[in-house]
């Protein structure tokens, strides 16, 4: 009597999760369920949502190569739309029986901190944030060094500028969001002392990470300025970006995906910020016992994890060629790109 009762409990609690649409609550159903060899992993948007054609989408991704890839893992997400949903959300995966729990971006860091502390049997894993010496020992961090792609794309977009002017819109300043924002502008000036001309960056930010319309707005507003280039750090409003860059005819520069399907003609290239990677490898780590806890993952071009797209129809194949150039002293240490606004005046004064 037990048994079936117990088997109620969960056929209720696997109903709760399909059943809660608000959430946006997704599985993907491998006929497994119910099967003790099941490892379940679940992530937790930020409120850029599942389909916000950046990190989301693409952490989302690699909970289904995931699953795709190794026999019995089971995956699912629920979808935040405001920050006071973080913490619900982290429960109801926690209720539902998963193994690991990922929160995508660093907003989610204290909801992380406080869920794992009351559940500390479950293990949580953050994409963009670290907590350094003080992660606790059922949290996993995840790293991406952003600036190294950013200057890649900075230094593709100087080569390629007609105007001299280049733009760039963050979504929410933070220390995640620096890295992109002074690689790319690094990248722009050591292009622009190799040509031997001043190339100027125009940056601006949304404070927001979703709203689409803002950063066309801020996109049409520096076109019209001169810039004839604009790169974009800033999840959904991204899409405005870009979405402006085709309207005006100008290039955008994508972010953390290849964009490019976005707009065909109009982005340049992107900033590959594979989150798909790290996902599907620290939760393969857990599936297989070893230890993810207590410390952080870093992913940058020697993983793989960064870099820029390998076909860029709209760049000019010698700017191409001289980017990857810059990718191979990146990768040597030749060039370390800034990450913040004190590294990035360190590196202007070399």
């Amino acid at each position: 009597m037990k048994k079936v009762i117990a088997l109620l409990m969960t056929t209720m609690i696997m109903g709760t999760m399909a059943g809660c649409g608000s959430s946006g609550n997704k599985t993907t159903d491998k006929g497994t369920t119910g099967d003790n060899k099941e490892f379940k992993v679940a992530m937790v948007t930020d409120t850029g949502g599942v389909n916000d054609q950046s990190f989301n989408q693409s952490s989302w991704e690699g909970l289904q190569n995931f699953e795709k890839n190794n026999a019995g893992g089971k995956v699912s997400y629920l979808e935040s739309k405001q920050e006071s949903d973080y913490a619900t959300n982290l429960d109801k995966a926690v209720d539902a029986g998963n193994k690991v729990v990922w929160g995508i971006g660093f907003a989610m860091s204290d909801a992380i901190t406080k869920a794992a502390k009351a559940n500390p049997d479950v293990s949580y894993a953050i994409v963009d944030n670290s907590y350094g010496d003080d992660t606790p020992a059922n949290v996993t961090g995840v790293m991406f060094n952003a600036q190294e792609p950013s200057f890649m794309v900075g230094y593709a977009a100087a080569k390629t500028t007609k105007t001299g002017k280049v733009g760039f819109v963050g979504g929410i300043k933070s220390g995640i969001i620096d890295q992109f924002q002074y690689g790319y502008q690094a990248g722009v000036q050591y292009a622009s002392k190799e040509l031997g001309k001043d190339i100027t960056v125009d940056v601006q930010y949304a404070e927001s990470f979703s709203d689409a319309s803002k950063g066309k707005a801020i996109a049409n507003k520096m076109f019209s300025s001169g810039c004839d280039i604009v790169f974009h750090a800033a999840g959904g409003v991204g899409v405005g970006v870009i979405e402006a860059a085709k309207e005006a005819n100008k290039f955008a520069i994508g972010v953390d995906r290849d964009q490019a399907y976005l707009a065909p003609d109009n982005v340049l290239t992107s900033a590959l910020k594979l989150a798909s990677v790290a996902v599907e490898n620290v939760s393969k780590e857990a599936m297989t016992g070893n230890k993810i806890g207590g410390k952080t993952y870093t992913y940058g071009l020697k993983e793989n994890a960064v870099g820029i797209p390998t076909e860029n129809k709209n760049m000019d194949p010698a700017v191409y060629k001289a980017t990857m150039e810059v990718q191979d002293k990146i990768k040597a240490g030749t060039i370390v790109p800034p990450y913040n606004e004190q590294t990035y005046n360190d590196f202007l004064k070399k």
